[in-house]
């Protein structure tokens, strides 16, 4: 029976590891991570699966400690997968498997290699993108490909709206991949990296919206930090705004006010103009903290607020 340990996390570690023991692996160890008590923890548990499963689980702080990594060797694994797992597995770790060392991705390889791949496909306006299936090296997301399989991504998808579909993808390609993996026939081709950058974490701060920017990027933005993610954050007339969700769209009457970013209510609706002059809709918001209906604004605009420049992401 072909054997393996697993390193797996989050949605795309759950429906992976499920394909795992779909196809009769034999699922020696699942490494995983405790749960990080100041993260809003909105997907499903690789540990409980595990457990419903029977399967032994570790969540070591370090998993390329030197004992652990002797603990794993002992197992005698085929194979090695990872799963959205969140630490670099180094090279003494990968050499576990006596087979192969696999990882599956959340972008369509060699772009968005790295960190969150989802949330800067979306901030940067890509109309697909999808899981990778690879051989793991020393380099993090730069092994030889073995599958891929590819999503669209809609003008108003949210972050997690498109992970949902990476998850989908990622499922879909291991389960196509898994036969000839077992039997030795499955394909290798290396990654031109000079196709694609690598990105790193963000944080809330990522969020602040630059009012500078066109409207299509502030869009963009506020569509890739949506929650369960911090959101996108911009401040008016002194209030602090939360932007949950936008849409592409201009008032009935533009207002008779100078050039520049603005707020600006017309009836039950609040649009913003961006610094390219085109116009988004603010579709859902929060002011100081407390969700907040654009039909009933919690204070007056008889006139167009201005909405200053700001620190964002213009990576």
């Amino acid at each position: 029976m072909t054997s393996a340990v697993v390193f797996a996390y989050h949605d795309v570690g759950v429906r992976c590891l499920s394909t795992l023991l779909a196809h009769g692996i034999e699922v020696r160890r699942v490494v995983t991570h405790l749960d990080n008590p100041r993260e809003t923890i909105w997907f499903a548990s690789v540990a409980e699966l595990a457990r419903r499963h029977d399967l032994a689980v570790a969540t070591p702080e370090d998993p390329n400690r030197e004992d652990f990594v002797a603990e794993l060797r002992a197992t005698r694994p085929d194979f090695l997968f990872s799963f959205y797992y969140r630490s670099m597995l180094r090279e003494p770790l990968l050499a576990v498997a006596s087979r192969a060392a696999l990882n599956m991705h959340g972008s369509l390889l060699p772009k968005y290699r790295g960190r969150v791949p989802v949330n800067w496909a979306i901030i940067h306006g890509e109309r697909e993108t999808g899981a990778t299936l690879h051989h793991m090296a020393a380099k993090p997301d730069a092994g030889p490909i073995v599958d891929r399989e590819r999503v669209p991504i809609g003008p108003d998808d949210t972050a997690v709206e498109v992970f949902r579909k990476v998850t989908w993808a990622a499922e879909i390609c291991l389960d196509r991949a898994l036969p000839g993996i077992i039997a030795g026939t499955a394909p290798s081709h290396p990654q031109d990296l000079s196709q694609g950058s690598y990105f790193g974490g963000r944080c809330p701060q990522d969020g602040v919206i630059d009012w500078s920017l066109s409207a299509q990027r502030v869009h963009d933005l506020v569509r890739a930090v949506a929650p369960p993610y911090p959101g996108a954050m911009t401040e008016a007339c002194g209030r602090a705004l939360r932007i949950l969700r936008t849409l592409r769209a201009a008032p009935r009457r533009a207002p008779p006010a100078p050039s520049g970013p603005i707020l600006f209510g017309e009836a039950d609706r609040l649009y913003a103009r961006a610094g390219d002059g085109r116009w988004l809709r603010l579709l859902e918001l929060e002011v100081d903290g407390k969700a907040a209906d654009p039909s009933a604004l919690p204070w007056p605009l008889p006139v167009p607020l201005p909405l200053s420049g700001s620190r964002g992401s213009t990576a």
